[in-house]
């Protein structure tokens, strides 16, 4: 029989009960622990006890499995309405995917299906629910209705052609063709056309092919008297309803719409708005009526449905269909998404539909499952979160009973351990190998915060720790059994202090690389969604540790120490001094560090490092001399290979300083004092060993000028030696040492000690390089000389002074050819050059002879004075050269009067006492077009030259001025610089006109150069009055190419010459593209 469902009285609260009942199963666990384990969880004991537990098992006793197969089969068999668009709509398939689920053999499932087939069907019902209408007729004379619905279930007559349209019009179709106590009536909403019941009922049926759904909307009509309708008259319409109820008879409810489905063409679940149908066609809209239907069983014939809750069952099945399904993808080597096959779902929801489970209880089923079976099972804790979010939005706690809080509360308890467990082993449960380790934490993090969130756990869980002090805790512990697990893997099987150094040394490189983990990647997953430094909790926790076992060893090791087992310990001290600076400095912590002044464990180990050092240092370069054949590495580089493993081997040494480091001042200037001992006491033995293997190398060496190219090689392989030594100061820090030590050292003792011994050095280097060139004129310069000495007295003696004099003029300009070819061969290198030019200069002496040679003119010949030029310049360094080049450009300036390329007013002057060169850059005249419209887009660079004379000094520019060939800047600019490098030859203010492209290079209109000498202020200690115009025309570079940045552009490794000859091949190509042409 159909009836109303009403709202249950609601009963009092039953968590106190489910509380107590948690909390007695958690007193008979605490008993059965030793006392220890009592007083440890006496705060979060279910918590904490929970990871000693074995996760609840997923499985079923084949009793169970058997009573829900056949609660299953029996949702399968007798299946109601439509499917849905997704689901599997035949039966046989859904009977197989349950065959496999439950893992049953075919004679066995056959027997079930048959013995399900067997029992009684269930009643068949509708759960009808009348939600509301909108648009209705109004009946009554007010313009409104006061509507109400009838309606039922007509049993045996269908719908002709499955459409309600088509059978013929009339009213009454509940009243006239369904039982009375068949009829359901919701309440009469009065004044209304938009009318809200949101009644429902359960509507009986017997067979869902012959029945129809009947709902009937009625205007409830009450008798009034002809006064009371004319007070509620509004217009001629409700004049027009007086008259038509005047017709009929008194206290008859007027028709306002029906609606008539068939029950086979329902879905399970339906809601939707249908159209109100009318009996005539005089209102054919009649407005909508939201319904929502359910097709569901009363009196299942199963026996889990007799014996258990509705949710339990379902949560049982839920749980072995997914159970199924993680299986089935492992078997596949894939994981499981957390999304269910079309079997499973229709399957679940079928079932849920029949049962007639509310949202609330369909959620709570699929949490307990899923929390249940993520504890055994390996799927996404995301699938989680779904649950979660409906619980909370329907959490209403006295809807269920003490035992389902229960249920509820161990499910948060249990999830909640077993989380914590997952996350004190995080390092093992999701290791960086797998790519979605972090996604998989981070997910599991938010599922647990979410959990916490929620109002049930807050009401049955009230008694927990706040989750970030549980994470924090577990976090604490996992790192701790982390390490015990890593010292124990590094365990030597052989006892000996090398062995354990070697094994201390790999679990404190194990704990660096967790730490380096916690840093990159956990700490970002527990400070983004629980506020949790876990970096520094776990740095503190195992620099404890590793400092207790550090100290340890050390403690053991005794002295003297071994070479051996100082190479051990400095590896160790490295390892420790890395990890110290993982973490806090000292001034943003706000504890003492169990690793602070650690290397006070090392002390006694410190004269083995010194000296491992020293002799590591003197068997390489022993080694370095030995294999030496003497030999320039190249045509730039005219040391050998012995000067390269020098340097190399010095590097290691102050390397090996670098990485020492010694905290405590006054132990790392000894330490320092002993590195440059050493350093300086290495070079005097390669300049000795070298010279030996010179030595070796030369005896029974019967070309004298290879001997010479040997003994050249040593003398630049010790000049080497002494700029490698030179760098010292820098590579050891000796100014941050002089900081440190200034306090505790006498003063002056550092000049004495480290600049005493360095000095020493060069000197001790100077020396042997002096004593090697001495060598190499005695061998090579001194008999040419020598030579030239006796022939040219030969000569003098036997040749008259015309004839004399005739040959020392052919030896003379022969001499003038020879150093003309070796100058053009060497004309890349300043060092060459500059040797010929003094070559040049003492034969020049030589041939003069004091007035007895050749006279001056004779010896000045146009082939000595270009030969001159091209060594002066050769000989210059680049920067001397960039100096030259700006020097022509600034003669090129003066020289200029034409303004053919238009002309720049500039004004400049210098403040001394500020020490600023200011600029006005006035205007810009007569500029040449350079755009296709016939006009340029000009702005002005300004910047200070040579480069290497104001290097901070960056370039500054105008505004840009859009199709003007004589823009007004009037700009102002302002150069800090001091007045030393404006006063040197060179120096200048290059003004480079340009004229501006959007989509290309810029073009160039010209150049101006303002030489800085003779700016106002600068030479004089009075602050200039008023700086004057001055009119600067503009030039180009040359076409042809300069001479200088031809020199410049053959020094090919030199980086400063090639980027300013580059800027200047630049502009010269600039100027040619716009090169003035005949006429123009």
């Amino acid at each position: 029989m159909a009836t109303s469902l009403s709202h249950p009285q609601r009963r009092p609260p039953l968590l106190r009960q489910a509380i107590k009942i948690r909390r007695r199963r958690v007193r008979d666990l605490q008993d059965a622990l030793p006392p220890t384990t009592q007083e440890a969880s006496k705060d979060t004991l279910s918590f904490h006890l929970a990871p000693q537990i074995e996760p609840p098992s997923h499985h079923f006793s084949p009793e169970e499995r058997d009573l829900l197969y056949e609660e299953a089969l029996y949702t399968v068999l007798h299946r109601l309405g439509q499917p849905e668009p997704n689901h599997v709509t035949k039966a046989s398939e859904l009977l197989g995917y349950l065959q496999e689920a439950f893992q049953l053999q075919p004679e066995e499932h056959q027997q079930m299906l048959q013995r399900v087939r067997e029992l009684e069907r269930p009643v068949f019902c509708l759960k009808a629910t009348v939600k509301q209408a909108k648009g209705i007729l109004g009946k009554d004379v007010s313009g409104f209705s006061d509507p109400y619905c009838l309606l039922g279930i007509e049993q045996g007559v269908g719908v002709p052609g499955g459409s309600p349209g088509s059978r013929r019009r009339q009213k009454a179709v509940v009243r006239h063709t369904i039982p009375e106590e068949q009829t359901h009536r919701t309440q009469v909403v009065n004044q209304t056309l938009n009318p809200v019941w949101d009644e429902t009922f359960i509507l009986e049926f017997e067979d869902i092919t012959n029945a129809s759904f009947r709902l009937d909307m009625w205007d409830l009509d009450t008798v009034e008297s002809v006064r009371q309708k004319l007070g509620e008259l509004t217009d001629l319409h409700g004049l027009r309803r007086i008259f038509k109820e005047a017709r009929k008879d008194k206290g008859q409810d007027d028709f306002l719409g029906n609606v008539v489905l068939r029950l086979q063409d329902l879905h399970c679940r339906e809601d939707q708005w249908y159209p109100l149908e009318p009996c005539t066609e005089t209102y054919p809209d009649r407005g909508q009526c939201h319904l929502q239907f359910q097709l569901i069983h009363k009196r299942r014939a199963t026996a889990a449905s007799r014996s258990q809750p509705s949710y339990t069952v379902h949560r049982h099945l839920l749980q072995q269909l997914v159970s199924h399904e993680v299986t089935q993808h492992q078997a596949g080597s894939t994981s499981w998404d957390g999304s269910l096959s079309p079997q499973a779902t229709t399957i679940l929801f079928l079932h849920a539909t029949q049962k007639d489970l509310s949202d609330f209880h369909q959620s709570m089923a699929q949490w307990l499952a899923y929390s249940r079976l993520y504890q055994s099972l390996e799927f996404p804790s995301s699938c989680l979160l779904h649950p979660i979010t409906s619980m909370e939005y329907q959490w209403i706690q006295g809807r269920l009973k003490a035992e389902q809080l229960e249920e509820l509360a161990t499910s948060f308890t249990s999830l909640l351990a077993y989380g914590l467990s997952l996350i004190r082993r995080f390092r093992s449960v999701f290791p960086l190998s797998v790519s979605d380790s972090p996604s998989r934490l981070q997910s599991l993090l938010r599922v647990l915060v979410q959990m916490c969130k929620m109002k049930a756990f807050g009401e049955l869980c009230s008694d927990s720790a706040p989750l970030p002090q549980l994470v924090m805790e577990a976090l604490r512990t996992g790192t701790v059994e982390w390490f015990h697990l890593k010292q124990q893997h590094h365990q030597p099987m052989v006892q000996g202090m090398l062995v354990a150094g070697k094994a201390l040394l790999n679990l404190v490189q194990d704990v660096m690389g967790d730490l380096h983990q916690c840093q990159r990647t956990w700490n970002k997953i527990f400070q983004n969604v629980l506020k949790i430094d876990l970096f520094s909790m776990a740095f503190l926790e195992l620099q404890w540790l590793v400092a207790k076992r550090a100290q340890d060893h050390t403690s053991a090791v005794g002295s003297p120490v071994s070479p051996e087992m100082g190479e051990s310990l400095f590896q160790l001290y490295i390892s420790l001094k890395e990890l110290c600076q993982l973490g806090p400095v000292p001034l943003d912590r706000d504890r003492v560090l169990a690793l602070d002044s650690f290397h006070r464990w090392f002390q006694p180990a410190i004269p083995s490092w010194l000296q491992k050092t020293y002799s590591v240092a003197l068997e390489r370069v022993q080694r370095a001399v030995q294999m030496d054949k003497l030999v320039p590495l190249g045509e730039l580089t005219k040391h050998s290979t012995s000067a390269v493993d020098l340097s190399t081997c010095f590097a290691q040494i102050s390397h090996t300083a670098r990485q020492l480091d010694w905290p405590d001042p006054e132990e790392a200037f000894m330490i320092t004092v002993k590195f440059v001992e050493d350093t300086c006491r290495l070079a005097l033995v390669y300049c000795s060993l070298i010279k030996a293997r010179a030595r070796e190398l030369s005896a029974g060496q019967k070309d004298q000028g290879q001997a010479a190219n040997m003994l050249c090689v040593v003398v630049n392989d010790m000049e080497q030696l002494r700029l490698v030594i030179g760098k010292l100061p820098a590579q050891l820090a000796w100014e941050a040492l002089e900081h440190r030590v200034g306090a505790l050292l006498e003063h002056g003792q550092l000049q004495n000690t480290l600049h005493a011994q360095l000095q020493g050095a060069l000197a001790g280097l100077g020396h042997e390089i002096c004593t090697g060139v001495r060598t190499l004129a005695e061998q090579a310069i001194l008999p040419l000389m020598k030579f030239l000495e006796v022939e040219l007295c030969y000569m003098n003696t036997n040749l008259v002074q015309e004839n004399f004099n005739s040959l020392l003029t052919l030896l003379w300009t022969h001499t003038l050819t020879v150093l003309a070819e070796a100058s053009a061969s060497q004309r890349s290198s300043s060092l060459a050059s500059s040797r010929l030019k003094v070559a040049l200069q003492n034969l020049e002496i030589c041939f003069h002879a004091e007035g007895c040679g050749l006279p001056p003119e004779a010896l000045h010949t146009a082939t000595f004075q270009a030969l001159q030029r091209d060594l002066e310049l050769q000989a210059a360094s680049s920067r001397e050269l960039i100096q030259k080049y700006f020097c022509s450009r600034i003669q090129q300036q003066v020289e200029t009067t034409s303004e053919e390329l238009g002309a720049v007013t500039v004004k400049a002057s210098y403040r001394a006492s500020e020490q600023k060169l200011h600029v006005e850059l006035l205007s810009a005249s007569g500029l040449r077009p350079l755009d296709s419209s016939g006009f340029s887009d000009p702005f002005v660079q300004l910047t200070l030259e040579p480069r290497h004379e104001f290097p901070e000094l960056a370039p500054r520019e105008t505004q840009k001025h859009k199709k003007d060939l004589h823009p007004l800047f009037d700009e102002t600019f302002e150069f800090l610089v001091p007045a030393e490098p404006c006063q040197k030859d060179g120096s200048c203010l290059l003004l480079t006109v340009l004229d501006h492209d959007t989509l290309g290079a810029d073009d160039l209109e010209g150049e101006a150069f303002l030489p800085l000498r003779g700016v106002p202020g600068l030479t004089s200690s009075e602050e200039p009055s008023e700086a004057p115009q001055m009119r600067l025309p503009l030039t180009y570079p040359a076409p042809n190419g300069d001479p200088i940045l031809q020199l410049l552009e053959s020094r090919k490794g030199d980086r400063e010459a090639q980027a300013f000859v580059r800027l200047r091949r630049q502009r010269a190509k600039q100027a040619s593209q716009h090169a003035l042409r005949p006429g123009q």
